[in-house]
């Protein structure tokens, strides 16, 4: 099957599930940027439970703004607390050490278009994975596909539907119990290899 899906950052279980399901990955390469949606923010699980991690954005004054064009805000510092989030958060995990150093260039280098760098943490999963990572753009916006399986109403973090995964150990389960849908680094951290079976074997709700 070939899949329609939105870019992005370090994408949830959720989109990794569809996209190694897919047979080809087409990226939505013409929608309008939304706020509070997947398209800049990712979930982990640390010591205190579900966090957030977002990327500030420029803002323009047009009321609608394409998403590839969106330029990401880089007075913050927000690559280097993202990047001692995740210290924190999976410095003990069974893998993190092993992919560290194939990661941790995302976070040195500052950039400015949002959806080329989501696109980066993809390709950089992928090769984690030691996947091969194919996809095409969109070239119009189209409200609905006929011949597409349309995976893009996963970027809606307000509004996803609640998935049945199955849990796998996380390094703070004995305090919170199993949290599903994080970021594909909580899996990737805490199976290593065996994600690439686990995504395989789960299934989504659109």
């Amino acid at each position: 099957m070939d899949i329609l899906i939105h870019p992005t950052y370090f994408p949830n279980v959720a989109h990794f599930v569809a996209m190694l399901k897919a047979d080809h990955i087409i990226f939505e390469h013409c929608d309008n940027f939304q706020k509070q949606t997947y398209r800049n923010r990712t979930y982990i699980f640390d010591a205190n439970g579900k966090l957030l991690l977002s990327i500030p954005v420029h803002h323009t004054q047009k009321n609608r703004q394409l998403y590839r064009d969106v330029k990401v805000s880089n007075k913050e510092h927000w690559q280097s607390i993202h990047w001692k989030a995740l210290l924190s958060a999976y410095s003990t995990s069974p893998f993190f050490e092993f992919y560290k150093d194939e990661l941790i260039h995302l976070f040195e280098v500052p950039i400015s278009n949002l959806m080329s760098f989501n696109i980066k943490t993809i390709k950089t999963i992928f090769e984690c994975l030691q996947l091969d990572f194919n996809y095409t753009f969109t070239s119009t916006y189209e409200a609905s596909h006929k011949d597409l399986v349309d995976c893009r109403t996963l970027v809606n973090c307000k509004k996803e539907q609640p998935h049945d995964f199955e849990s796998y150990t996380q390094v703070f389960s004995y305090k919170h119990g199993f949290l599903q849908n994080l970021s594909i680094l909580d899996l990737l951290f805490n199976e290593g290899p065996n994600a690439v079976d686990y995504l395989k074997s789960q299934n989504i709700k659109l």
